[in-house]
């Protein structure tokens, strides 16, 4: 856990947001009224004190009116073709849970430094849980699931779809949705995020 708030804390998502905000003369009360969060959450993104879920940066980002990629991207990186090897996707961000606990997957940023793209791709990394609704997500836009290894449950709308290797699911993330892993082998999986045009 110690590892994984250091490489959120190099993507610097809190001063990006901060930033953002500063840049279009906003108030925290602004932000707040644009994406119904609270202030003190908001406050505690910028301080990063609290790790954002990816609803929570989408939300975010439809405010500014900037892609989700502006979070994961170094501020000054122009390329085109970006290159991740094995084992170098260590820029990641864990999906929170509104009552707290660990979290159920973790997200593995796989095109971190590429500006300008309408897509996120992940490397998702599944964690063995009980299932409970507030594991529930929606957020604008569409998702897509590979399944690499091991098997989800997959929750979306009344349904739930058992997932094995070599299995995917597309579907509109506008509706609640949420994953858990329930083999003792971990699950990984490729995860591609579309939040639409900015």
């Amino acid at each position: 856990m110690t590892k994984f708030r250091e490489d959120v804390k190099e993507l610097q998502i809190g001063l990006k947001v901060r930033r953002l905000r500063q840049k279009r003369r906003m108030t925290l009360q602004d932000l707040a009224d644009a994406t119904g969060l609270s202030k003190p959450l908001l406050s505690q993104i910028e301080n990063d004190q609290v790790i954002p879920p990816l609803a929570t940066l989408l939300r975010i980002s439809k405010a500014f009116k900037v892609g989700i990629e502006n979070f994961f991207q170094e501020e000054d990186s122009s390329e085109k073709c970006i290159l991740v090897r094995a084992g170098e996707s260590s820029k990641l961000i864990q999906r929170g849970l509104s009552r707290g606990g660990s979290p159920p997957y973790i997200y593995h940023s796989l095109a971190y430094g590429k500006r300008d793209r309408h897509v996120e791709p992940f490397l998702m990394e599944f964690e063995a849980r009980t299932w409970d609704d507030s594991l529930l997500v929606a957020h604008e836009g569409q998702e897509f699931l590979y399944l690499l290894e091991g098997e989800v449950e997959f929750h979306y709308q009344e349904q739930i779809l058992h997932l094995k290797p070599g299995d995917s699911v597309f579907y509109d993330s506008s509706e609640p949705h949420g994953y858990v892993a329930c083999s003792e082998k971990p699950p990984r999986g490729v995860a591609v995020l579309y939040s639409g045009e900015t």
